[in-house]
């Protein structure tokens, strides 16, 4: 009856110590890394965090941490949106290099007229063609610009996403689907020169699923910024 007991006492703190380190992952991810920041280890630093935040710190304290946020994974949707703007952009090329050429057409047609009326024609026409091709030039201009930045934001969550997962390359990763973790946390960092900074962490951890392989690809808890309050 006593080993009873004691079994399912132990079961009892397993299940509160799993619970603990599910809804405070931040505790044991944070100690170790101002472990490797206290040991200027830099490789380890940077196995937790996507981008390394080094600090000459004495001393560290949590001061806040809010609650963990699940939403869904958006490296599909990124990627999705960074082909359709792939396209409209391979789309327009054409178009702006026809305004082009035809505003040219009507710039030589200017300069060929001889009389007062034809120049006045051939001006309206070349008016109209320069209004054309700087619309189309702006539009085009706008589209790179949306492309580079969804570029951009693609190729960063990729790189989250891997980090997160551990697992190298993956091909299709940006085909995976699932949540997203994520959770804010503030702390109080005290230099070993006495300043006293403050900063806000964000950590994230990823649970996606390849839907056609029917695989699970787990993540692990990872620091994803550092912003100074």
């Amino acid at each position: 009856m006593r080993r009873k007991s004691l079994i399912a006492v132990g079961v009892v703190l397993a299940l509160i110590s799993l619970q603990s380190c599910k809804s405070n992952p931040e505790q044991s991810l944070l100690k170790s890394y101002f472990h490797a920041v206290s040991l200027n280890d830099v490789s380890t630093m940077s196995t937790m965090a996507v981008d390394p935040l080094k600090i000459e710190a004495a001393s560290w304290t949590i001061t806040k941490a809010g609650e963990t946020k699940i939403e869904p994974a958006s490296l599909a949707e990124l990627a999705k949106a960074e082909v359709d703007l792939k396209k409209q952009q391979d789309v327009h090329v054409p178009v702006t290099l026809d305004a082009k050429d035809a505003l040219d057409v009507a710039k030589d047609e200017y300069n060929s007229a001889r009389t007062a009326a034809a120049k006045a024609a051939a001006k309206a026409k070349m008016d109209a063609a320069q209004t054309k091709y700087d619309d189309e030039y702006k539009i085009h201009q706008d589209i790179i610009r949306k492309y580079g930045e969804a570029k951009a934001a693609t190729a960063r969550e990729e790189e989250i996403t891997t980090f997160s997962l551990g697992a190298g390359q993956l091909p299709n990763v940006r085909d995976l689907k699932g949540e997203v973790n994520s959770k804010e946390v503030e702390v109080q960092i005290k230099e070993k020169g006495g300043a006293v900074k403050n900063f806000k962490i964000t950590i994230r951890m990823y649970n996606l699923k390849d839907e056609a392989a029917n695989i699970s690809h787990r993540g692990r808890w990872i620091i994803t910024k550092f912003e100074q309050i």
